[in-house]
């Protein structure tokens, strides 16, 4: 059930009434709903059950600390890809055993705190990381648990900025040259090889390609069994996407989950996930203003006061998402229903929100950006000098700020003028 509704012709988070958070905290606005959040990281973790695995949340996709507080407090895992995750995971209160590192560019500062603090296993994704991992572990007199991201060459069928299983992509190594690799990670003193890492891209809305690249990964388990090789544990990534238009249909979590368990367990290996999306997606809406319409002879456009530097994902990949008004028009006050291309006050042409949307606006009326929780404030900018929204989340009729509204002078604290 959604966390978004309207009751009596008002857009509500949970129990509390979305004008009454504007009143209060402003626009362009964050707006989180704790119990969708946990509702749907319960769902992966319901489905994983008793079998031995970890659901570890992509921090990326929203890395504010409460929302990683939320998470932790539930149980989660966390997936990161940079020391300034880490350390947001750890502030959040998360275990360090229930930490992956992922990506492609990990320092060596990075990789030493992660080994301090005892993190689950690094996801290696070329041959001068592991060398780099394995010399790092070795001047701190540890051992360093890893698992090979290996790259399929499977199309996931999205957008290709979020596709990332094809051989033309930076991720992972060539499945054809796993076996080599895992024969040189385990000959090294300071590697204890203990996973395979699958993640194909992201918004999968079908789980064919995933079920594909399974299918290499687990012939790839089987080959290194045979040379003496045991793995311990299958990541199979992320990227289950979530319904943003009505066309598009979520993947059912539980019969995912159910498939890969049935496939692992003949192999006595343990199931590693990384969901983002799929988790904080629904949970999040962003809240803007119309400024002043604009009306032309081609386009209609509503000015509003979020932009591209608040919420990128329309103007990087030209994602769509749904907008409402947090207060519909209803007769006899409906007015005149036009297209418009909702967009911001930033000076690029890419800067909007939402295209040839039908909608019945006025100046001053608040839409919201649904499935905003995940890729939103997490991508954005001060672009144009632009102080970054706040944002708050909402636990029944209760309201947190999460984070306050940035000012000009957070804008220009780090900055120095010529003397």
């Amino acid at each position: 059930m959604s966390a978004f509704v309207y009751r009596h012709g008002v857009l509500h988070a949970e129990a509390c009434a979305v004008p009454d958070l504007v009143r209060q905290f402003g626009t362009p606005l964050y707006v989180y709903s704790k119990q969708a959040l946990v509702e749907q990281y319960q769902r992966y973790q319901d489905a994983l059950g008793d079998y031995d695995g970890h659901i570890c949340y992509a921090v990326k996709a929203n890395s504010n600390l409460r929302v990683l507080a939320v998470l932790a407090e539930a149980g989660a895992g966390f997936d990161i890809v940079s020391g300034g995750e880490l350390e947001r995971v750890l502030r959040a209160g998360g275990k360090a055993d229930r930490i992956v590192f992922s990506g492609v560019g990990k320092q060596k500062d990075e990789i030493a705190r992660a080994l301090a603090v005892g993190i689950h296993c690094f996801n290696v994704e070329s041959y001068p990381e592991l060398e780099l991992i394995n010399a790092v572990a070795s001047e701190l007199r540890l051992v360093a648990p890893v698992s090979l991201r290996v790259n399929p060459n499977v199309d996931a069928g999205t957008h290709p900025y979020i596709s990332t299983g094809l051989k033309a992509n930076k991720f992972g190594v060539p499945i054809e040259q796993a076996d080599a690799f895992y024969a040189r990670a385990a000959d090294l003193a300071h590697i204890n090889v203990v996973g395979v890492d699958c993640h194909i891209g992201s918004q999968l809305t079908d789980i064919a390609p995933l079920a594909e690249s399974l299918d290499s990964v687990l012939a790839l388990v089987d080959r290194l069994a045979e040379q003496g090789i045991q793995l311990r544990h299958v990541d199979m990534g992320g990227g289950l996407g979530i319904s943003y238009q009505d066309h598009e249909t979520a993947p059912d979590i539980e019969g995912y989950i159910d498939f890969l368990k049935q496939r692992l367990a003949s192999r006595g290996l343990a199931l590693v996930l990384e969901p983002g999306r799929s988790i904080v997606g629904d949970a999040g809406i962003f809240v803007t203003e119309v400024a002043l319409l604009k009306e032309g002879e081609e386009k209609n456009f509503a000015v509003v006061d979020g932009a591209m530097n608040d919420l990128l994902r329309p103007a990087l990949y030209g994602a769509w998402q749904r907008v409402q008004p947090v207060v519909p028009r209803t007769e006899p006050d409906a007015g005149e229903l036009k297209h418009w291309d909702i967009v911001g006050p930033i000076c690029e042409t890419g800067d909007f929100l939402a295209k040839d949307r039908a909608l019945n606006l006025q100046p001053k009326d608040l839409l919201a950006v649904m499935q905003s929780g995940a890729y939103g404030f997490v991508m954005a900018s001060n672009y144009n000098t632009r102080p970054r929204a706040a944002e708050v989340m909402v636990d029944g009729d209760k309201v947190h700020l999460v984070r306050r509204r940035e000012t000009l002078d957070d804008l220009l604290a780090l900055e120095e003028g010529l003397h």
